[in-house]
């Protein structure tokens, strides 16, 4: 099993700090919920391709993200893989990926996952089964995360960005265990614990934007 490299992650996590702070004004809030050590999985809205890269440079720790292999093109593929980011073929249950993604959290490290499996209006209204999988089978933590300001308004430079050094709310919540503690994988157990992160994930997603006044 190839595991996706930590260290590469780390270079990661340095990259998206420069580049996300050096580009936008980022607010982050409740990071220290994450927990320092262990496996986690961060389940973050997603609404707008800056998602990925503006977690990766506001999260404490490095962050393994689940991303569609169709942005893994070019030279995008080699620098993806290299600071540890795992392409998945969101077609088919894909094994290689879903191999990947729990190496990552029985060595310890924290999985990213949109759990909306695409960009869509950022609201958690649509899940998918596979992050209740991860977190039943992987024994980790879910922490929500709402991303919030990156669709707001359109940059004047680059259309498809923020405007430059606009503010970008990045808001951590409290980790909770997704399963019901038997460890149970069957399909009802996955179901209801899917049910159970769709309303602490919504939950989450209201409560940072009372917070952030968005």
């Amino acid at each position: 099993m190839t595991v996706p490299s930590q260290k590469g992650a780390a270079v990661g996590r340095g990259i998206g700090i420069g580049l996300m702070y050096g580009l936008w004004k980022p607010r982050v809030l409740g990071a220290w919920r994450v927990p320092a050590a262990g496996p986690v999985i961060l389940a973050v809205n997603h609404s707008h391709n800056i998602d990925g890269p503006m977690l990766m440079g506001t999260a404490p720790r490095p962050v393994h993200f689940l991303i569609k292999k169709e942005a893994f093109v070019g030279p995008l593929d080699p620098f993806l893989t290299g600071i540890g980011q795992i392409k998945v073929d969101r077609t088919i249950p894909d094994r290689a990926a879903i191999t990947s993604a729990i190496g990552v959290l029985e060595n310890g490290g924290v999985l990213g996952i949109f759990p909306e499996g695409t960009r869509g209006e950022g609201d958690f209204a649509a899940l998918r089964a596979g992050l209740a999988y991860f977190a039943v089978r992987g024994g980790a933590p879910i922490v929500p995360v709402a991303v919030l300001g990156s669709t707001e308004r359109r940059g004047r430079l680059i259309r498809a960005l923020p405007p430059l050094r606009s503010k970008v709310d990045v808001v951590f919540g409290e980790a909770f265990e997704a399963g019901d503690g038997s460890g149970r994988r069957t399909r009802k157990a996955l179901d209801e614990a899917t049910v159970r992160i769709q309303e602490r994930l919504t939950a989450h997603l209201e409560n940072a934007k009372r917070l952030t006044g968005r």
